[in-house]
């Protein structure tokens, strides 16, 4: 297996001491363990993913964000991206820190007991409570943070527009909702009372359930990094970057700036219940007010537009349900 020029270019490795080989496994494209012998004589591993076409290129550039919006906040929580592109031979790309997940996994870079060896001393829960409470940076040309993202995201395969909104309900309605049914109608034949139920929640239930004057106590909320993906299959325990200890760590997220109870949708639908509970037993009452009407919205509208063409009518009861939500 040969890397890329262009890839050893933007990492500025040197060819005769880099080498590439496969890695892992992944429904979406392929993936690589690169390793390098820096001039300090250190061996240092890189991860990479790669596909072909314009879409990979979309969802890696959305990945690349997302990672280092979260590494921001929260480095101990996922691998930072170091670079993303297209290469010589046509094939979209990202690199990131190498996440060592196997289980015995420890720096091979420091002696135990060393600096680099230390816990960050935070579980999963408190790392996300971390996430979910660190206001958003403040987009360029705003005044104050704002609901989106400053690209487009993938979940799954699929696009999310993440144009800036000043309202969370704003943007869950069009951004979300209605963006996902207008891609459905453009890419399959949608059912009529699946397209009069999302129309009904984006432009009924939602301003009435999370309008800023249903949200922390009337005062509204303020935008925070979300994962975006947060299932039992993109979180893990591993070595990032080949320094620290073994942490409990997230990856794959398709992030936005948005309302923090927007994560416990996915987690509520896909992760164990043992990690749900987990989750829910290091956030306090404030935090997770009114969650539970919340995670409903969350927990089958987007997934519902997303999995459209495999859940088909399982999903026009979830969205039945949300429908006939209170009105207030």
């Amino acid at each position: 297996m040969k890397l890329d020029p262009s890839i050893l270019r933007t990492l500025s490795l040197d060819p005769a001491t880099t080498t590439v080989s496969t890695h892992g496994s992944s429904g979406f494209n392929s993936t690589a363990k690169i390793t390098t012998t820096l001039p300090s004589k250190v061996t240092k591993h890189y991860f990479m993913k790669s596909a072909p076409g314009s879409a990979a290129e979309e969802m890696f550039r959305g990945e690349h964000a997302s990672l280092n919006a979260i590494h921001d906040v929260v480095p101990s929580l996922c691998p930072a991206s170091l670079a993303t592109g297209v290469s010589e031979d046509g094939n979209a790309f990202l690199v990131t820190d190498f996440l060592d997940m196997s289980s015995s996994s420890t720096s091979s870079s420091a002696a135990p007991g060393s600096l680099k060896q230390q816990h960050s001393g935070m579980n999963l829960a408190t790392k996300l409570a971390t996430l979910h409470t660190t206001p958003a940076p403040v987009p360029q040309g705003y005044s104050k943070p704002q609901f989106g993202f400053p690209v487009t995201t993938c979940c799954g395969s699929t696009p999310q527009s993440n144009g800036y909104k000043s309202s969370w309900a704003d943007f869950y309605a069009e951004n979300r909702l209605s963006a996902i049914l207008s891609q459905c109608e453009a890419s399959q034949n949608v059912d009529s009372e699946f397209r009069s139920l999302v129309t009904k929640t984006a432009q009924k239930v939602v301003p009435r359930l999370l309008g800023d004057e249903h949200l922390n106590g009337g005062k509204g909320v303020m935008p925070v990094v979300i994962h975006g993906d947060l299932w039992s299959g993109n979180k893990g325990k591993g070595v990032i970057g080949g320094e620290g200890a073994v942490e409990e760590v997230v990856f794959d997220p398709s992030a936005v700036w948005g309302h923090s109870e927007y994560e416990l949708g996915i987690m509520n639908m896909f992760v164990s219940c043992s990690l749900f509970r987990f989750i829910h037993s290091d956030f306090n009452g404030a935090f997770l007010s009114s969650w539970v009407l919340k995670t409903k919205v969350y927990r089958n509208c987007t997934e519902a537009a997303l999995s459209w063409g495999v859940f088909g009518q399982v999903l026009i009861h979830a969205l039945r349900s949300i429908s006939s939500l209170p009105n207030s």
